[in-house]
């Protein structure tokens, strides 16, 4: 068995904000891998070449080059391409294990699981809980659904991504739902905190004083705790997307639709999001959506 976990290769497709880093602690973690990439714009491999990974020349090559394949990809038109197109995954798949780590919507996942196991390959969707620091210190939270042997077999490699794993049953789909429940709650509470400190300013209060405040009652958390001085100083650099915020609260609402569900609180957050990215701020942090709630007022 040692023989065997020694020479097995990992893929990892997806280079952007979070598959690099998440890619890279598998690296430094478990070493007794060889790590093969791949990205749309491969010049996003390098860092990672640059510490012993290959680089794979498609999807398709990296399929049949690996025991293992992850990806993390910004968006479904790229999982899609990924498996689906000329050069994807599905006619490499065979006796390969393909884990999605790709925020989706239930269905698609569903989709890829099926069309991966009909071409004898396994399925594991694992959605991740986190952003960029997060991906890049090993503490992501992994939402599993699929094939449970593929989450046996690949707890190393989730133990160097993440601090808990959790598996949502056989049926894909379960993952792919608690991600989005995750990040449509996340999506209208930095909406509502860029609204309080809207108010706040606009009231000539303390901003600091007020984060003290959120801090020490019952609606504290980390996320407030690292966006509420971002959004104060304006700094918006990327650590989670606003127009990966956009598309997971469209995702949410998509699902509630099919269920019948109103969600009248994340459909008001998704509209400020739609805002952020048609004003061109889509690459910059998820906390910029402040200035939807600020232009609102003009």
């Amino acid at each position: 068995v040692e023989k065997q976990r020694m020479t097995r290769k990992i893929g990892f497709m997806g280079m952007g904000i979070m598959g690099s880093r998440m890619a890279a602690c598998i690296m430094k973690d478990c070493k007794d891998i060889e790590m093969v990439v791949w990205n749309r714009s491969s010049d996003k491999c390098q860092e990672l070449a640059s510490q012993g990974a290959s680089v794979a020349a498609s999807p398709k090559d990296l399929a049949s080059k690996c025991d293992y394949i992850f990806a993390c990809l910004g968006n479904e038109a790229a999982s899609e391409a990924v498996v689906f197109g000329d050069d994807g995954i599905l006619s490499s798949i065979e006796g390969k294990a393909y884990i999605d780590m790709s925020t989706v919507s239930d269905g698609l996942s569903k989709r890829i699981g099926q069309a991966v196991t009909e071409a004898k390959g396994r399925f594991l969707e694992a959605p991740v809980s986190g952003s960029k620091m997060p991906a890049q210190n090993g503490q992501l939270v992994i939402l599993a659904a699929g094939d449970k042997a593929v989450y046996d077999e690949v707890a190393a490699e989730f133990a160097a991504m993440g601090k808990a794993s959790h598996f949502f049953g056989e049926k894909v789909g379960g993952g792919a739902r608690v991600k989005l429940i995750v990040n449509m709650i996340m999506g209208v509470m930095v909406t509502a905190l860029g609204e309080g400190i809207s108010v706040a300013q606009e009231s000539g209060i303390d901003t600091t004083a007020l984060l003290e405040v959120f801090s020490q009652g019952a609606i504290a958390n980390g996320m407030f705790a690292m966006k509420g001085p971002n959004m104060v100083k304006e700094a918006f650099d990327a650590h989670f997307p606003a127009k990966h915020q956009k598309k997971d609260l469209g995702l949410a609402l998509q699902l509630a639709t099919d269920l019948e569900q109103p969600l009248p609180t994340v459909a008001a957050a998704h509209e400020a999001f739609k805002r952020v990215c048609a004003d061109g701020h889509g690459d910059d942090d998820m906390c910029g959506v402040i200035r939807a709630v600020k232009r609102a007022k003009r």
